[in-house]
């Protein structure tokens, strides 16, 4: 996945041991490099504190900013909510 548009960043909370965090870990373990090869310049981050409900950001042209709550997500949901915030 490439992205493009008006997204400027993303950003990915979770909790470091939580079970609620579990498709946010497997999702970064599975990926972000991938993610990081197709988009190298493009800032991805992750932010982790304990006892976090696990969420993702994106922000866009103009400061504008959308989140999704990740929480109990598998993986998959988790690469699916990515995506449909890279595209809005």
């Amino acid at each position: 996945m490439r992205f493009s548009g008006p997204l400027r960043e993303l950003r990915l909370h979770l909790c470091q041991t939580g079970p609620h965090s579990a498709g946010v870990r497997e999702f970064i373990t599975k990926h972000y490099v991938e993610l990081k090869k197709a988009n190298p310049k493009f800032p991805i981050l992750i932010r982790e504190c304990s006892g976090v409900q696990p969420r993702v950001w994106a922000r866009y042209e103009m400061g504008k900013e959308s989140s999704a709550s990740l929480t109990n997500k598998t993986a998959q949901e988790v690469f699916d909510q990515v995506k449909a915030l890279a595209v809005k």
